[in-house]
């Protein structure tokens, strides 16, 4: 059994949104070479200034976007349909579960972007 976040079990967005953790995924920070790839490919990629000297910041809620994730849903797991980066619980979804989603939606942003995300949430019983 795995459990992704405590704090998953309890947040909750203001209206009738379901169980969230917030934004799931940092926003990848990577070396200025793979920038220009990436967005050379990807115009309309919004990057920002990194954290240090030769680096940018590359907008992961848009490659997960991109990748047809926003408002999917695999029966109680989910990513919220108002923001790509969040992920849901319907229901009775497992921190298994969300945490075999969030692997395949960085899975997908790898193929087709060349860029590893990394989980926003420090994840607690299992391996990233």
């Amino acid at each position: 059994h795995c459990s992704i976040i405590h704090a998953a079990e309890s947040l909750r967005v203001p209206g009738p949104s379901p169980r969230n953790t917030g934004s799931f995924f940092k926003n990848p920070i990577v070396a200025e070479e793979l920038a220009a790839q990436v967005l050379g490919q990807h115009p309309s990629l919004p990057v920002f200034r990194g954290d240090g000297p030769g680096t940018r910041k590359l907008s992961a809620a848009w490659m997960i976007e991109q990748c047809g994730w926003k408002g999917y849903r695999d029966g109680d797991a989910g990513v919220a349909a108002s923001h790509a980066l969040v992920l849901v619980n319907h229901g009775d979804a497992s921190g298994a579960q969300l945490l075999d989603l969030a692997r395949r939606i960085a899975g997908s942003v790898r193929q087709r972007f060349g860029v590893d995300l990394q989980p926003e949430p420090r994840i607690i019983g299992a391996q990233w």
